[in-house]
């Protein structure tokens, strides 16, 4: 029974928690918020029938067929559903983030690491019978510019935050950024 009591305390305490911050937001902040919760629900959905769609594929080998090492089609199937599992997680978890952080934007970088693991999951179901040179050639050029981008992006933001860092020590230490002229005798 305590349990129970716990558990609603919490859950009021998180819903009071939630309608504060939803009132101090603009109408449009509102429908930002909204939009979001909803491409939330819509992922978890995806996520959830897709998952169940990949433990359906995988009882299904290891049950009916048998784990066969060499049918290399299988596996590809296979790990092809599990990197859509992740993917799916990945950008409902970018979008919890914009949330909790009242962003109103995803960060590049999470869309450059989304696009990166589209384009693993591809190469992983590619046959290399059945693709050209030019398409393995332009996935490749792909790759190779969402890395540069995300390198980037990364260090862009390990910039910002360590000149933000360093801003702040300033602002609580004014002495430190002080240095006493130096005398040319």
């Amino acid at each position: 029974m305590e349990d129970l009591s716990m558990k609603r305390s919490w859950q009021s305490r998180d819903w009071s928690r939630f309608i504060k911050l939803f009132r101090g937001l603009t109408f449009y902040e509102r429908f930002e918020q909204a939009v979001i919760l909803t491409l939330i629900a819509l992922i978890m959905l995806v996520t959830a029938i897709a998952t169940i769609h990949l433990i359906g594929a995988v009882w299904h080998l290891v049950v009916d067929v048998g784990i066969d090492p060499i049918n290399q089609t299988v596996f590809q199937a296979i790990f092809g559903a599990i990197f859509t599992v992740i993917i799916a997680l990945e950008f409902k978890h970018s979008l919890l983030v914009v949330l909790a952080q009242h962003e109103n934007v995803i960060r590049v970088r999470t869309i450059v690491l989304i696009a990166l693991l589209a384009i693993a999951r591809k190469f992983i179901l590619l046959d290399l019978h059945d693709v050209t040179a030019m398409e393995l050639f332009a996935l490749s050029a792909a790759v190779l510019a969402l890395g540069v981008v995300y390198w980037l992006v990364r260090e862009q933001d390990a910039r910002v935050a360590r000149d933000a860092r360093e801003q702040a020590h300033l602002e609580d230490n004014p002495a430190a950024g002080y240095e006493p002229e130096r005398s040319s005798s």
